[in-house]
């Protein structure tokens, strides 16, 4: 076999076997090029929402393509970035009333920071300082790392990254020192903006908590008139539950970050929302107080469209009956698994559901990682555990046998790697 050129994310060369090619994609599953086919218990990375090649979303993207390719957005407008923005403004939290287009959850989160700051400096006021939550991962560009968990994935690109100011993880029963620490840092008066994943901290394990501390960070940055910034790249288009986390709290942002699920999962895309009042602070004739941010590829005409037509079909399909069934058959499956030894803090966010394997040594870099998820294609299923964090998020069209095939498996891959089997 060829050695290929390609650099996998995410992935250990040195370690890991040459990657098996994806032939064809359909539903809730992968067929590689040997006929092998795998449930794909992640949504590849968290992105397929009602399953791989939703015919009305593929139907929308081919019909693009008889029209578009990329124009150059800063010179020119076209009807499916129009129409997905009034699509957007309609079914965010309220207040949000402007879009801006960019290609990845990182560079939506990216243009989430610069508006806090650029805000701030066109309105002459001295903040500077961004509040972050300990665990949190919001990307791997330098701003994104900057405001996300240091370790392991950023040690190398220290020397880039910007100081922000953490608030600690609001534990069971510790929420208020989550609040309270968050009051300190606003007393400074230097506090841009405040970015959290509402709900559920993802690449950092999966980590869950009340929607009540979300209201509470959100009236603490409104009283001290800092932004609020939800980063909902991960926990949108109905994850937890509900079609952003962030209603779960009943609040709205003042700028809200979404990607992965925008386009069911079919194209990258990305879009930050924000207030008029964002909006408004760089509208003026001084062109200094232009947004200066762009990419080659901002508000891809395909990928709108791909997008307008994963909004018809969360207004055609019983998207939300899925997500609810999807929910209960968690809650009836991780039952088996509360009270057993072999995991701890078996836990649940809508249709998101995470344990932990009891090892020795935890963590992301934890050898059990790596042998669980060769286990678990071995029995036909992509499971990507985050360390000794076994966790399931599968597209909507997943069936209850299929859901309960990977739970037979995550039961019988511990007692494996135990030694229990």
């Amino acid at each position: 076999m060829t050695r290929s050129a390609v650099w996998h994310p995410f992935t250990q060369h040195a370690l890991e076997p040459p990657m098996k090619r994806i032939a064809a994609t359909e539903g809730a599953y992968l067929s590689d090029e040997d006929g092998n086919r795998f449930l794909d218990a992640i949504s590849s990375w968290w992105v397929i929402t009602h399953g791989h090649r939703h015919p009305a979303i593929m139907h929308a993207i081919r019909t693009a393509t008889e029209s578009y390719d990329q124009i150059i957005f800063a010179e020119f407008s076209h009807e499916p970035a129009e129409t997905l923005a009034q699509g957007l403004i309609e079914i965010a939290p309220p207040g949000l009333t402007h879009v801006f287009y960019s290609d990845s959850g990182s560079t939506s989160v990216e243009v989430a920071l610069k508006m806090a700051l650029g805000y701030f400096h066109n309105r002459e006021e001295p903040r500077d300082r961004i509040v972050v939550m300990e665990h949190s991962y919001h990307g791997d560009t330098i701003g994104t790392m900057s405001t996300g968990e240091r370790g392991v994935f950023n040690a190398a690109y220290e020397p880039l990254l910007f100081a922000v100011d953490r608030l600690p993880f609001p534990e069971a029963g510790r929420e208020e020192q989550t609040l309270d620490a968050l009051e300190a840092f606003c007393r400074s008066g230097r506090v841009a903006a405040l970015i959290v994943e509402p709900l559920v901290l993802g690449a950092g394990g999966m980590k869950i908590y009340n929607a009540g501390v979300l209201a509470g960070l959100r009236e603490i940055a409104t009283h001290h008139g800092c932004l609020f910034i939800a980063d909902e790249v991960m926990s949108g288009w109905g994850r937890t539950g509900t079609m952003f986390a962030c209603e779960q709290a009943d609040i709205s942002p003042d700028i809200l970050c979404t990607s992965k699920g925008l386009t069911g999962g079919s194209l990258p895309l990305a879009a930050t929302l924000c207030t008029a009042e964002i909006f408004n602070a760089h509208l003026s004739t001084d062109r200094r107080k232009t947004f200066f941010h762009s990419s080659s590829y901002t508000a891809n005409p395909i990928a709108c469209a791909a997008a307008v037509a994963n909004l018809e079909v969360w207004r055609n399909e019983p998207v939300a009956e899925r997500i609810r069934s999807l929910e209960l058959l968690h809650r009836q499956n991780l039952k088996r698994l509360e009270g057993d030894e072999r995991f701890a803090n078996v836990r649940q966010a809508g249709t998101i559901a995470a344990l932990d394997l009891v090892v020795p040594a935890g963590g992301y870099l934890a050898d059990v990682g790596p042998r669980m998820r060769w286990l678990f294609r071995e029995r036909g299923l992509l499971i990507r555990p985050l360390g000794n964090v076994i966790y399931l998020m599968p597209p909507y069209c997943v069936t209850p046998d299929e859901l309960a095939h990977a739970y037979d498996a995550i039961d019988e891959v511990a007692s494996i790697v135990l030694g229990k089997a």
